[in-house]
């Protein structure tokens, strides 16, 4: 029973064990409920057809021994002189004889008047005990013994009743069937208990068949789900001939098969990475020699002939973005390895958001939202590069004026939020779910541009460095919308006060002499899609 109540406490609802139980406890029970329904209908009807068969047997010679012998019209006393004769039977009924004397008077003689008088026999009988059958085709007597079943005050009761051949008395016997009863009650019962026995052993053998079952299945799920979290290794214990050993060999063919490819795509993605951080490491020191070349002709340029000066001012447009594409394959392989790292101090968005945009003279073209006080703890030269890609994108791709707005949503988990907003035809939809690729331009003829379809790639990961998110989509009256979030922690958010937190942002800028104005973008690659 223990075990039973362990097995039943591991069923959840719509699981296979529950179906193999209930489906085992569903035959079990009918296959007993219907045995036993054939059991008891089979010994109800040998039980009462032996004691009935018995009593009628007997009432039918009591009949011809005490009532035979009779005059065809007794005295009275004489027929209660048979009737009690009768009931002496070790049937144990009740006898009513019925004639009528000498002068015509109707005798009614019972063995037991508080027991049994007329009016216990039932109507139907009375007129088939009456009645004469003609003799012949079969027929041999005139009159016959019949019998009927009652049930008055809810306890069963064989009535039956004889006619004496020669218009002779009547004769009725009447006997309690309750021992009858109580035997097929106690039968009843027996057969009730045999079905819930059945009924616990097939849950039983339900348990055991399921366990049997499932627990090789159980195995390989939680084998396949320790695969799925990139435990390689995992592998099946193989034990028997059958298909579940067949199934537990096959999985572990497929893991070690996965395995040894999981193995030798990750060293070639290690060869890879390794190789692009090599190769990127080993421009570096002639590019520095290159770069000096050519800020050196870029001094020079109008000195030059102006046959040579376009062809130098290429080199040096080319240089820098060699230089640029250098310095974002060593970020991408530092995020690929896992070992770019973020130096988190307590800043302020609006303060960073107007440095960006002033230490790239975008002041004219950008229209800047952003309150003082939103204070989050990030690194801010990781975050300056994610607004250079997106402000600079949106100069390039978008057209003025960029909107740029800056604001704190308290909603759990509280975030702030930076929206990059342009003026120009927006995204194509079939683009915008390759915004944030590597190398990825919306236009396959212009592969080669003044970006190198990295920036917003390096930009995501910068976010994500961050636990936040950056998306893009199309605003409702055209242009393109870049949203990223950051997360606030509870201690940066806590403790603020509210006035300083919205209080309005006055922007003070230095004067930004005509040099400082010339400073380029493309100290951060910027072009990750183009719009247009």
């Amino acid at each position: 029973m223990k075990r039973l109540v362990v097995g039943l406490s591991r069923l959840r609802f719509g699981s296979l064990r529950l179906r193999l139980v209930a489906v085992f406890a569903a035959v079990a029970l009918t296959a007993a409920v219907s045995a036993s329904g054939i059991a008891y209908w089979l010994n109800r009807d040998a039980v009462l057809t032996r004691a009935q068969n018995a009593a009628l047997d007997d009432f039918r010679a009591s009949m011809t021994r005490n009532v035979g012998s009779l005059p065809v019209n007794p005295p009275c006393d004489e027929l209660q002189q048979a009737a009690d004769r009768m009931a002496q039977s070790t049937q144990n009924y009740q006898v009513l004889l019925i004639s009528r004397d000498a002068d015509g008077n109707q005798c009614a003689a019972t063995s037991d008047r508080d027991v049994f008088t007329l009016d216990q026999v039932p109507a139907a009988l009375q007129k088939a005990v009456e009645k004469a059958r003609p003799l012949g085709g079969g027929n041999h007597s005139t009159y016959h013994l019949y019998w009927q079943r009652t049930t008055p005050g809810g306890r069963p009761f064989l009535v039956g009743g004889a006619k004496m051949i020669g218009n002779g008395p009547t004769g009725y016997m009447y006997k309690s069937l309750d021992a009858e009863r109580s035997d097929l009650n106690s039968l009843a019962w027996s057969l009730g208990i045999a079905t819930l026995l059945a009924l616990i052993g097939a849950a039983l053998l339900a348990q055991a068949a399921a366990s049997t079952v499932l627990r090789p299945v159980q195995r390989l799920g939680d084998a396949a789900r320790r695969l799925g979290e990139g435990h390689l290794d995992t592998r099946l214990r193989v034990s028997g001939t059958d298909e579940l050993a067949e199934l537990s060999h096959t999985f572990n063919n497929a893991a070690e098969a996965l395995q040894r490819r999981v193995e030798e795509l990750s060293s070639r993605e290690e060869a890879s990475r390794r190789f692009v951080a090599d190769m990127s490491h080993e421009l570096r020191t002639p590019l520095t020699a290159i770069t000096a070349v050519t800020e050196v002709l870029e001094d020079e340029a109008d000195s030059l002939d102006p046959m040579i000066a376009p062809a130098v001012r290429l080199v040096v447009d080319e240089t820098r973005r060699l230089g640029d594409l250098v310095e974002n394959l060593m970020e991408v392989t530092r995020f690929d390895a896992g070992t770019a790292k973020v130096h988190l101090d307590p800043i302020d968005v609006a303060d960073l958001v107007t440095a960006c945009i002033d230490a790239r003279a975008w002041l004219d073209a950008v229209e800047l939202d952003a309150p003082r006080g939103i204070v989050v703890r990030l690194d801010p030269r990781r975050i300056d590069v994610v607004l250079a890609n997106l402000i600079g994108n949106a100069l390039k791709h978008g057209g003025s004026p960029v909107r740029v707005s800056v604001r704190e949503d308290l909603t759990e988990p509280a975030e702030v939020v930076v929206e990059v907003a342009d003026n120009g035809p927006g995204i194509p939809a079939e683009v915008l779910p390759h915004v944030f690729d590597r190398f990825y331009k919306a236009d396959a003829s212009r592969a080669r541009s003044e970006g190198s379809g990295l920036g917003l790639s390096i930009a995501m990961e910068n976010v994500r460095l961050h636990g936040g998110t950056i998306t893009v989509a199309n605003g409702p009256e055209g242009g393109a919308v870049f949203t990223m979030r950051l997360p606030i922690p509870p201690e940066d958010s806590e403790g603020r006060d509210d006035g300083d937190r919205h209080a309005s942002q006055e922007c003070e800028h230095d004067e930004v002499n005509d040099a400082d104005a010339n400073t380029d973008v493309d100290d951060h690659d910027t072009e990750g899609g183009e719009q247009q």
